[in-house]
């Protein structure tokens, strides 16, 4: 299928050469002569590259490529500015608000070709990572979905993540890696017998060195993904423990990933807080009373204390669930195999 491109340009000729060099190439030209048309056709059109004017009314194409990239369902669509000969000023500010490309007026077509080929090849391979990473996430989902106990799970855990995330003032950048985080955390659990992750009695040691292994599988499924860098650490290192006596590296202290120090305090919570197949819901008077024993022990304690108060200030927000269907498995230890 031919790509789908956006030529947005407030001057008839330029915008006429455009469109005519695009389709004697085969590409699908749509065009916009203003920012707020370009805005409403991406909305209307997804392409898969936008060739942008700098200079135009109503709302100039920083303006826009900023807005593009501020908004994650348009932020991976590529952006080739159009600018002026040898104007730097206006190829810094595009850089700063997110530009993939530039071209200079006039333009020599076979570079202006060329480009246009490279930038779409990259939005393929962005597009291939993206069902990558929608594979992952519907993974994740179908793993829970085993586990009538574990039923939103998930989403209560990518939610509680970036409340306590933003109560320790960790930066907001960092946020959507822990939400990821909290959603992907036990994704490794899809390589782990059902049998052991079922069952409703203590785990034999040998099965629980097989549930030792899904921190390090959960890290290897979402390698592929464009935010692994951030979100792999979460996901291994989520059962480490504060005194250094948790899984798979025996990391302690701050040497734990922030990250996976929010993930483990609120799994624990939501772990104890809700039934498993073998124990009722501890509830929220016994949750507590063991989550301050594991304090400094188990769990980072400022984030504890922070979380607490949360919970106890009734500022704790759940999140809406409809219909979801969710993973999960815990990190507090009871009776020999996690809460």
């Amino acid at each position: 299928m031919s790509a789908k491109i956006l030529v947005v340009d407030d001057d008839p000729a330029i915008l006429d050469l455009l469109v005519r060099i695009l389709q004697r190439d085969n590409y699908i030209a749509i065009t916009a002569t203003n920012g707020l048309e370009a805005l409403e056709a991406v909305a209307r059109e997804a392409p898969d590259l936008i060739l942008l004017d700098v200079t135009m009314p109503m709302l100039d194409g920083f303006a826009v490529c900023q807005r593009l990239k501020d908004n994650e369902a348009t932020a991976l669509i590529p952006v080739t500015m159009l600018t002026g000969l040898d104007d730097r000023e206006h190829r810094q500010r595009g850089l700063e608000v997110g530009a993939d490309d530039f071209l200079t007026k006039p333009f020599e077509q076979s570079l202006l070709r060329a480009r246009i080929r490279s930038q779409l090849r990259i939005k393929r391979l962005t597009d291939q990572l993206e069902r990558t990473e929608h594979v992952i996430f519907m993974l994740a989902l179908a793993v829970e979905a085993k586990d009538a106990y574990t039923e939103g799970h998930l989403r209560r855990l990518s939610s509680y993540s970036e409340q306590l995330a933003l109560a320790a003032g960790i930066p907001q950048e960092q946020h959507k890696a822990i939400r990821f985080g909290g959603l992907l955390h036990d994704i490794g659990k899809v390589s782990i017998d059902d049998a052991i992750l079922g069952k409703p009695g203590a785990l034999t040691p040998e099965e629980y060195e097989q549930i030792k292994l899904h921190p390090e599988y959960g890290a290897r499924i979402v390698h592929p993904m464009r935010f692994a860098t951030e979100v792999e650490p979460i996901i291994r290192h989520h059962h480490e423990r504060w005194d250094g006596k948790g899984y798979p590296c025996g990391l302690r202290g701050e040497a734990i990933p922030i990250g996976a120090r929010i993930v483990a305090v609120v799994d624990a919570y939501d772990a104890m807080m809700t039934d498993r197949p073998y124990r009722r819901a501890l509830g929220l008077e016994e949750t507590l009373r063991r989550m301050r024993e594991g304090r400094g022990r188990e769990w980072d304690p400022t984030l504890l204390d922070l979380f607490i108060e949360l919970v106890e200030q009734h500022r704790l927000e759940e999140p809406f669930i409809e219909g979801a269907l969710t993973m999960a498995v815990p990190t507090e230890r009871l009776n020999g195999r996690e809460a």
